[in-house]
């Protein structure tokens, strides 16, 4: 079964907002065996909306459609889907227009008589109550497709996915099962580790597919198999899981977005019974923030000196002025000056110092921009790594944050 989602909107297209409404439609599909074929972004126009609501309807069985039903000139959608099912008669829900009025009440504000269009729509839609807010979603059913029209926003468009529109999804069609497993891997690349799985891969079964999903410092491995049994499924995708474990033990953290990076080290030094200071300068604290997104942090985090300046680097960290001048601030010297430093102050089993040129400038030191020294120290070793992240400065800075937690996790093992 396949669906696929429409935005409608000038403020999609135009970069205004991020349209994050399809992401999250496409996860809920694909949790009940739904396969999103396409989406699709369109302007506020009546023939380009109908143009893509054809095209939509002859590609999919499913058309998902947000955006564009509020009471003003620019919300066509509901008048042009109207056109595009030959519907002329419109009905007028009176407990519709009810929850507008006491929503209006709520927030002390009167009821415009505009807002009664709102409640008005095409005799051949099926109406969806939006509980969250004034526009009601709609949903057709024609020539073996059906069209659900939903409003923008998204906590509104959320609610009246879960509540009404998976509900009738599932009960008008007879739809498969589709199960994920993502495996979290940190430390390697997509391609080295498609080379150390590539029998596994080439000996995978037609129902399960292998995804390799690279962003800053990690991939993740989707598995997804696709069936009518969910038991079986889900025994061949924890036997494939497994093996893949066996064949990369070392990078991986665990399963799913919830094995991040942060909370395997985390998971790491609360069973040691370590505790982790850092000190940051080219990171300006999100060493710090990662680590603590995780709950119960406390038990292993002890804090952060985040030294920008070189002043701040010798008054709080210790690190000697001859050192910086020696050597300037971006240097494998001052890092461990650095990672000595906190950890002394701090009184921590480990400590992490980062220091590095982010640019776009190369400041006062001979290092080029994406120059970035990682230190570790522990009670019983101290290394320091050099790396060159190049540009642009967010990606120096997401990357630093990285390799070290990617640092911390290899010397805690």
């Amino acid at each position: 079964m396949q669906a696929e989602i429409i935005t409608i909107g000038d403020e999609i297209l135009i970069g205004q907002i991020v349209d994050t409404n399809s992401q999250w439609i496409g996860q809920q599909l694909n949790k009940i065996g739904v396969s999103v074929y396409q989406i699709t972004s369109i302007q506020d126009d009546k023939q380009h909306i109908l143009n893509a609501f054809k095209e939509a309807q002859e590609r999919v069985a499913i058309v998902i459609i947000t955006g564009g039903l509020g009471p003003t000139k620019d919300d066509i959608t509901k008048k042009t889907i109207a056109e595009f099912f030959k519907d002329d008669a419109i009905v007028e829900y009176p407990e519709v227009v009810a929850h507008i009025k006491e929503l209006f009440q709520k927030i002390k504000h009167p009821f415009q008589e505009i807002q009664r269009t709102q409640a008005q729509l095409p005799s051949k839609a099926t109406l969806l109550m939006n509980n969250l807010g004034t526009a009601p979603g709609m949903w057709f059913y024609e020539n073996n497709t059906v069209f659900v029209s939903l409003p923008g926003v998204p906590y509104e468009m959320k609610g009246l996915i879960i509540e009404q529109v998976l509900p009738r999804i599932q009960k008008q069609f007879k739809l498969p099962f589709i199960i994920h497993k993502t495996i979290m891997t940190y430390g390697a690349g997509e391609s080295m580790i498609a080379e150390r799985i590539e029998e596994f891969e080439n000996n995978l079964p037609a129902y399960i597919k292998l995804a390799y999903l690279p962003s800053f410092g990690k991939v993740r491995l989707r598995l997804s198999a696709k069936g009518e049994n969910r038991e079986i499924l889900e025994k061949a995708l924890n036997e494939k899981v497994k093996a893949i474990y066996q064949l990369i033990p070392e990078i991986i953290t665990g399963l799913d977005d919830d094995s991040s990076l942060e909370r395997s080290v985390g998971e790491l030094l609360k069973k040691a019974n370590k505790t982790i200071a850092t000190a940051e300068s080219v990171t300006g604290g999100q060493i710090a923030a990662t680590l603590v997104s995780v709950a119960g942090s406390s038990a292993y985090y002890k804090g952060s000196i985040i030294a920008y300046s070189a002043e701040t680097k010798i008054n709080l960290l210790g690190v000697s002025a001859e050192t910086i001048q020696k050597h300037t601030v971006v240097s494998k010297e001052v890092a461990l000056e650095m990672a000595r430093g906190v950890k002394e102050k701090l009184q921590t089993n480990y400590a992490i110092a980062v220091t590095g040129n982010a640019g776009p400038t190369t400041d006062d030191t001979d290092k080029s921009v994406g120059v970035v020294y990682v230190a570790f120290i522990s009670d019983e070793k101290e290394i320091v790594q050099e790396f060159n992240f190049g540009q642009p400065r967010e990606k120096v800075i997401n990357r630093t944050v990285s390799k070290s937690l990617e640092i911390l996790r290899k010397e805690i093992l």
